[in-house]
């Protein structure tokens, strides 16, 4: 019976990488990759022989249409990106609602993400929370920044080193100064570390230190107090 997995991958250390994980991707007929030279790395490590083919956000709508009918066939296919969930700010959006349009089980694995750690590491309420993601670069950054002024749940980004500064900033230009933030960097690798405290107390920190690698970013909500 033909089925789309979407399958998770380690966002740092290959330790994360489930059992039942290995197990699909050599079982399956196909694997999907972002980058095939990273995720031939992984394959490599875990001793996974499956054929991989290249499925990235510049290919990803020309690819849709024929991976459908593979797996109309009865082809199984796994669907992995460089690190982490994929679709989570990654390609699988496209092939996952096209196989749920044409009735082909889709069975996504639980897996590494990102932002969970991320979120469960700040310290902020994570009762209620939003994933922005990543910003816009231009258009539309700013009518974003506005729209978030009023929320009050927890929001989480993800934000280039180069961009973070930048983006710290607008933190306190829009939410203000003693607005909580918590960054997160490096998560499950080697200098992992997380920054909390004010917008402007963390803005400083990377001011002096630049920071590298990964990034998450969490901010508080708007309260009575922002």
């Amino acid at each position: 019976m033909s089925k789309l997995f979407i399958v998770p991958t380690p966002i740092g250390n290959l330790e994360d990488m489930t059992f039942r994980a290995i197990k699909v991707l050599k079982e399956v007929d196909l694997i999907l990759a972002e980058d095939t030279r990273t995720s031939g790395k992984l394959l490599k490590h875990f001793e996974i022989a499956t054929h991989m083919h290249s499925h990235h956000m510049h290919n990803e709508h020309k690819t849709v249409e024929n991976l459908v009918k593979r797996l109309q066939a009865g082809e199984m296919i796994a669907l992995i990106s460089d690190a982490g969930t994929p679709a989570i700010s990654d390609p699988g959006f496209l092939l996952t609602r096209a196989c749920v349009e044409h009735g082909i089980t889709v069975e996504c694995l639980p897996g590494a993400t990102a932002f969970v750690p991320a979120l469960v590491n700040s310290g902020l309420p994570n009762d209620k929370f939003v994933f922005e993601g990543f910003l816009p670069d231009k258009k539309g950054r700013q009518t974003r920044f506005l729209a978030l002024q009023e929320e009050y749940r927890t929001m989480i980004f993800y934000v280039s080193p180069h961009k973070l500064n930048k983006t710290l900033a607008e933190f306190v230009q829009y939410f203000g100064a003693d607005r909580a933030v918590s960054v997160s960097r490096e998560l499950s690798k080697l200098h992992e570390e997380t920054i909390r405290g004010t917008a402007e107390e963390v803005l400083k920190h990377f001011e002096a230190k630049p920071a590298k690698g990964e990034i998450v970013v969490c901010v508080g909500g708007k309260s009575n107090k922002n």
